[in-house]
């Protein structure tokens, strides 16, 4: 999976979760079928916002955007479907070509200790992806003992 198709992949699915959620908040507060629609929708919701921050520090690292490009990636994900028009942004811009770097360039960066560590991450893909998926788990589950924003009714 190149780095297009993933960030590509997770944006969009950010973009549906928002769905849910503004769907199951509807059934909640206007239909009144209680609180499980919100429990359900954020779960899922909650573990694509964290995907897609994680996907966008990858994806960000490996096609070299700045840092300012990184945490915009990220904070588009925090206004309802700003993902998309952000990644269709990144790709007319062409800042979403290429495939993963894995071997060192003449690149002065290469040298950098964080791109030595993200070849040989890249090198292991499976390693890598349950990695991601074992920190965004810890990351979830400590989101969850904290409790929902605003604190609990």
């Amino acid at each position: 999976m190149s780095p297009r198709t993933l960030f590509r992949i997770v944006a969009r699915a950010e973009a549906v979760t928002w769905t849910l959620l503004i769907i199951a908040m509807i059934l909640k507060y206007v239909v009144k079928v209680g609180d499980w629609p919100v429990s359900i929708a954020g779960f899922v919701h909650g573990f694509v916002f964290l995907s897609y921050v994680a996907a966008g520090v990858l994806v960000g690292i490996n096609q070299r955007w700045s840092k300012r490009s990184i945490v915009l990636a990220a904070a588009t994900s925090v206004v309802p479907y700003l993902t998309i028009p952000y990644e269709r942004r990144l790709e007319k811009q062409g800042r979403l070509e290429g495939e993963w770097r894995t071997t060192k360039s003449d690149h002065p960066d290469d040298d950098k200790w964080i791109d030595t560590l993200f070849r040989w991450m890249v090198g292991r893909p499976v390693l890598t992806a349950v990695t991601a998926v074992v920190i965004v788990a810890l990351i979830f589950t400590v989101m969850l003992i904290m409790g929902p924003p605003g604190g609990r009714a």
